[in-house]
């Protein structure tokens, strides 16, 4: 697929960077949270928790991570690591042991991680004003890293866009508008409530697996539209994630190449999940005639670290 092909009329219309300046300055939650380094994440309370359990019902789960992948690939230019640094060798005593040592670049397309707001600067800024050159260094940062978010569960909810017109994947470069999301709730019988967990399912992986892989910077990936934001800031949401990385892709702002992580974490402070294999949730949403869930994320405690690998669940 070359770039231009991936270039859908449905990730239009374009947006100026006067345009998403205006966007980002009305949606702004900057001094509003007790704890700016949790962002909106911290604002999920017992409430919010106790709501999440009551959906639980037959037990089943689905979990979202990718397999560990050190396979370097167009979508994988810095393959994870995995090495044996014990192999049951060693002299008795017993018991012997084998051992591993694990290592990765988690931001990527590859490997299924959260965006701590650490992550993501815009004009220089960190979400809450934090000036990124003064908080961020070679040691990691001094706000908002991964460990200041801890563990997260709350109602999550999947817009399973392919599933909702009966495909098996969204081409690349479409994006989802506004109108989008109130139709995908429609179809799937699910609302978007204060303090849910909203995740977005284009067939990212189901794609990869029949065709191979594509480098989605370069040729596109499925994503939402700028003008998305602005509703999913009105119902409140605590979480945003997807099988890509949320924005689609190319992005429709000249000169910002990821408005969607721009407007979620540095606005909103609303932490990110990407690269989620949501195949299985799909098929469990399907049998179980529900969108909504209760939804665990618990990172990786990696103190001054703007993110991590980690392995979301969700129990019906």
């Amino acid at each position: 697929m070359s770039a231009e092909s991936a270039i859908n009329p449905l990730a239009l219309p374009e947006v100026t960077p006067a345009e998403f300046d205006e966007i980002f300055e009305k949606l702004k939650r900057w001094g509003q949270y007790s704890d700016p380094a949790r962002g909106a994440w911290g604002a999920v309370g017992p409430e919010q928790v106790r709501a999440a359990a009551a959906l639980v019902r037959s037990g089943r789960t689905a979990q979202m991570s990718l397999p560990w992948n050190t396979v370097s690939g167009i979508d994988n230019p810095q393959p994870a690591l995995h090495m044996m640094v014990e192999l049951g060798d060693r002299e008795p005593p017993e018991p012997t042991c084998n051992k591993d040592f694990l290592g990765v670049a988690f931001h990527g397309k590859a490997v299924s991680h959260l965006d701590a707001l650490s992550h993501i600067a815009y004009r220089g800024v960190l979400f809450d004003g934090n000036p990124s050159a003064d908080v961020v260094n070679a040691t990691g940062t001094d706000f908002g890293d991964v460990a200041a978010l801890r563990h997260l569960v709350t109602s999550g909810v999947l817009l399973d866009f392919a599933a909702i017109d009966g495909l098996d994947w969204v081409e690349p470069g479409t994006a989802f508008h506004a109108d989008d999301i109130l139709r995908a709730e429609a179809a799937l019988g699910v609302r978007i409530e204060p303090g849910d967990a909203v995740l977005i399912r284009s067939g990212h992986f189901a794609r990869r697996a029949t065709l191979g892989a594509w480098n989605p910077d370069v040729d596109g990936s499925a994503g939402l539209h700028v003008d998305a934001m602005p509703l999913l800031a009105e119902r409140g949401i605590s979480l945003l994630g997807g099988d890509g990385d949320s924005d689609a892709r190319p992005a429709p702002t000249p000169g910002i190449g990821s408005p969607i992580h721009v407007l979620a974490i540095t606005a909103l402070g609303v932490p990110l999940l990407d690269n989620l294999d949501l195949e299985e949730l799909s098929v469990a949403c399907r049998d179980e005639g529900r969108y909504k869930f209760m939804l665990t994320v618990a990172p990786l405690n990696v103190p001054r670290g703007t993110g991590g690998p980690v392995n979301p669940v969700a129990v019906f």
